[in-house]
């Protein structure tokens, strides 16, 4: 452990978040002898993968999705299902000898001398050389304030809160939102008792098989990861038009804008997991956007008029930072970290963010690529302050 001139030893590292980012954070600090509390509010690790709809697998390999220091088994097979993902996140926890701090909801980050100071529930407060913001990418769900949303009759749900179809038997279901999660609910509602699924898009989404001929989509987004825009979004128009058949007859109609540019604003593509045969049956029926409520009816642009039983709305999630570093500097107009991995931004010296980005290459394996780099850019830090 780094020890002060006066040999007094440094207080620990607080990591906020016991998900993949937070926990292979932590594990790279311990690896390098740096001292790491991970603070999470819920009282598990792993929370908001345990709250997953239940067939969601992930869409990156196995192989490409373990933390460092820990492989995923091979019984899990190659695309892991949410229930193993959870059962992982504790095996790593334990193999790396984490210390979690559950229960502990962190409020306000606040900058004291040359320490971080962290107010938490129960009026604690934690001091540390540096810390990692590592509450999530789906951190608060997001549901828009569609006009007349409040008089809807019918039930209306973020998509947060699904969990399987069976409550849904026989219903009229309009899913709103056409990324992973919307598409998935929608096939997974059309493969079993819904009367009726449509899905609602703005925005016609890139969708790509998850593996072609055994080749993983993921593998092209790794090998994609630093090329140019310019030449990748006809690239992957000309893989697409050989390996997705044209939906635009069943109302879903290629995208205008290319693949790779869309992913840079944040809008990564649908990874086929039954969507695409769920259409040409028919059995999800693709709609225009949800425009507004009236009792229990749902206006949608163009002045089509539907009226489901049920609305689920799968419309993203927002990153919940701002009321926990307002005033610091080190967010965007949307909630986002101006800089994310090894980088501190020059307003908060030792104020790592990471598990803020959702690339083609996985989320998780930008995860283990980045755990190390932050500890050493840390470990740095410790050196120039204490020593």
């Amino acid at each position: 452990m780094p020890m002060s001139d006066s040999g007094t030893p440094v207080p620990p590292v607080h990591v906020l978040g016991a998900g993949p980012a937070g926990l292979a954070t932590a594990a790279a600090l311990q690896e390098r002898g740096i001292g790491a509390v991970v603070l999470e509010k819920s009282d598990s690790v792993g929370s908001s993968w345990r709250s997953h709809y239940e067939r969601l697998r992930l869409h990156t390999t196995r192989a490409n999705s373990a933390l460092p220091g820990l492989r995923m088994p091979r019984s899990y097979g190659r695309w892991v299902a949410r229930a193993d993902v959870v059962r992982y996140l504790e095996r790593y926890a334990a193999h790396h000898r984490i210390e979690v701090a559950t229960g502990v909801e962190v409020s306000a980050v606040e900058r004291h001398g040359d320490q971080w100071v962290l107010h938490a529930n129960g009026g604690r407060r934690f001091s540390s050389p540096a810390v990692v913001i590592a509450t999530g990418y789906n951190h608060t769900p997001h549901l828009p304030a569609w006009p007349g949303r409040d008089s809807f009759t019918g039930e209306l749900l973020h998509a947060c809160r699904y969990r399987s179809p069976a409550p849904f038997d026989g219903k009229d279901i309009l899913i709103v939102g056409a990324g992973n999660t919307g598409a998935e609910i929608a096939t997974d509602l059309a493969a079993s008792g819904a009367a009726r699924v449509r899905l609602a898009i703005r925005t016609p989404p890139h969708i790509l098989r998850r593996s072609t001929l055994g080749w993983p989509a993921q593998r092209n987004g790794i090998i994609c990861r630093r090329l140019p825009v310019r030449l990748v979004d006809p690239l992957a128009a000309r893989l697409a038009r050989i390996s997705v058949p044209d939906l635009g007859p069943y109302g879903l109609p290629r995208p205008e804008t290319g693949l790779y540019t869309r992913a840079r604003e944040g809008a990564i593509p649908v990874l086929d997991v039954g969507l695409i045969e769920a259409v040409r049956a028919r059995r999800v029926e693709p709609v225009a956007a949800v425009e507004a409520f009236e009792e229990g009816k749902v206006l949608l642009s163009g002045g089509e008029t539907v009226a489901p039983d049920v609305v689920i709305a799968a419309t993203g999630y927002r990153r919940g930072l701002d009321g926990l570093l307002g005033g610091l500097g080190v967010l965007d107009d949307r909630g986002r970290p101006l800089r994310s991995g090894p980088r501190a931004h020059p307003a908060a010296p030792a104020l790592y963010f990471t598990g803020y980005a959702n690339p083609l290459s996985g989320a998780l394996r930008e995860i283990a690529l980045e755990a190390p780099r932050i500890a050493r850019a840390i470990s740095r830090a410790i050196d120039r302050g204490v020593s």
